[in-house]
């Protein structure tokens, strides 16, 4: 895994994602794994955007939960499974954008397994997937 998109990055924002779970539980809305997990981007000092804009042709716009330095989006959910839809939505999201890498996040599950979603349209060294666990 040394050709790792975002390795470095995509492991400290994994690691607060697991922190919120393990404080906030598997029941709680949307909205309050946001705010805690925002309260924990800035205590570590890591540039981030909520609610961040993203323009699609057929819509209007559409809003990412997080994106964070100016390089990552994460998704952040709280439903029995994450859906096909969810996974189309951030590759949309990210080809809009072109950005590499996103990631879906859901609450709900007993362990936390965030989904890695590469944009299919851009170029990566060694990986031929779009969507890893």
């Amino acid at each position: 895994m040394a050709n790792l998109i975002l390795k470095e990055l995509s492991y400290r924002i994994v690691g607060l994602l697991y922190k919120v779970h393990r404080q906030l539980g598997r029941y709680c809305r949307e909205k309050q794994y946001g705010d805690l997990f925002e309260k924990l981007l800035e205590k570590e000092d890591i540039t981030f955007e909520r609610e961040y804009p993203i323009e699609l042709v057929d819509k209007k716009s559409n809003f990412v939960d997080f994106y964070i330095n100016d390089c990552l989006l994460v998704e952040l959910k709280s439903k029995l499974f994450i859906t096909k839809e969810d996974y189309y939505q951030m590759r949309r999201y990210l080809e809009t954008i072109k950005k590499e890498l996103g990631l879906i996040v859901n609450f709900r599950n007993k362990y936390l397994k965030p989904k890695r979603v590469l944009n299919s349209k851009m170029k990566h060294s060694g990986h031929s997937n779009t969507f890893v666990n």
